[in-house]
C-alpha cells in the first residue's frame, strides 16, 4: 500500500472540511445537482474521448496509485547478480530452473530467451519491443486521469453556467436564488477538486511509476545481456549500479556489506 497517496488525500480532505466547518456547517458544500453535473459530465465525455475497452482499463488501473511496486532496483540487481553466479558456476542452462523462483513475467521471458540459445541481439530488440509496448499502455492510463484533470474544470463551469442561468431566469422568486447560485458554485468547486486532488495527481504518481518499471526492466534488460556475454558478476553489478542514484547506490553497497559481515 502506498501511504503517500493514502496521507495526501486524507490530509487534503481533513484542511478542507476543518476549514469550512470554521467557518460553517458541511452541508452548505453538498449539492447532488452539483456532483452529477461535474462528476457525472466529466467521465461521460472522457467515455466519448476514449474507446470503451480503455475507458475499463483506465478505471481498473486506478488501483495501481495506491500499491507499492512490488520490486526496486537493489532488488533487481540482486536477482540478477544471483542469476550470473548461477550461470557462471553450471551453465546457462542452468538459469531455467532458477525461473521458477522469479515472479517477474518480463525477467522471467529473457532469462527463457537466453536458455534457448536466442542471438543477443535478437533477445535486446524482443524485450526493448516490449518495453515499449509497455510504456505505451502506461502513457494511454495517465492521458486518461490528465484528460478527466481537464474535463473536470470545464464541466464545473458547465454547472456554473447552468446555476446562473436559473438565477436569472428566476430572480423574481427569491427562494429560488441560493440554491441556484449554490449549484453555480459548487459545480466550479467539485471540478477543482476532481481535477487538482484526484485526477492530475494520480496521474503524475503513475508517470513516476512507469519511470520507475521502464527502468527496472532497462536494468534487466543490461543485467541479462551480461550474463548471456559472460561477463563477471562483479562487472555486472557495477555495471547496473550505473542506473542508480548515488544515494541507491551506497544502500546497495552497505546492504551488500551487512550480508558478508553476516556470512
Amino acid at each position: 500500500m502506498d501511504i503517500a497517496t493514502i496521507i495526501g488525500i486524507v490530509a487534503a480532505m481533513i484542511f478542507l472540511v476543518v476549514s469550512i466547518l470554521m467557518k460553517g456547517t458541511l452541508l452548505t458544500f453538498v449539492d447532488a445537482a452539483s456532483v452529477m453535473i461535474t462528476v457525472g459530465g466529466a467521465f461521460s465525455a472522457a467515455l466519448v474521448a476514449y474507446p470503451m475497452d480503455r475507458f475499463i482499463n483506465s478505471i481498473k488501473a486506478l488501483g495501481l496509485v495506491f500499491k507499492n511496486q512490488a520490486m526496486d532496483e537493489g532488488t533487481v540487481i540482486k536477482k540478477i547478480i544471483e542469476l550470473s553466479n548461477v550461470a557462471r558456476k553450471e551453465g546457462l542452462l542452468a538459469l531455467e530452473e532458477a525461473t521458477e523462483s522469479i515472479d517477474d513475467d518480463f525477467l522471467k521471458k529473457g532469462i527463457l530467451l537466453i536458455v534457448d540459445g536466442t542471438d543477443p541481439e535478437l533477445v535486446r530488440n524482443i524485450l526493448e519491443t516490449e518495453l515499449i509496448f509497455i510504456q505505451s499502455r502506461h502513457s494511454s492510463i495517465q492521458g486518461f486521469y490528465d484528460k478527466i484533470g481537464e474535463l473536470s474544470p470545464a464541466w464545473g463551469m458547465i454547472g456554473t453556467l447552468i446555476g446562473l442561468i436559473n438565477l436569472l431566469k428566476n430572480m423574481d422568486d427569491p427562494s429560488t436564488i441560493g440554491p441556484n447560485m449554490a449549484v453555480a458554485l459548487l459545480t466550479t468547486l467539485y471540478g477543482s477538486l476532481l481535477a487538482n486532488l484526484f485526477a492530475i495527481p494520480f496521474s503524475n504518481k503513475m508517470k513516476l511509476r512507469s519511470n520507475d518499471e521502464v527502468l527496472l526492466k532497462e536494468v534487466m534488460i543490461e543485467g541479462l545481456l551480461s550474463i548471456q556475454a559472460g561477463e563477471n558478476p562483479r562487472v555486472i553489478e557495477e555495471k547496473l549500479k550505473a542506473f542508480l542514484s548515488p544515494i541507491l547506490r551506497n544502500s546497495l553497497s552497505e546492504s551488500e556489506s551487512e550480508t558478508e559481515g553476516d556470512a
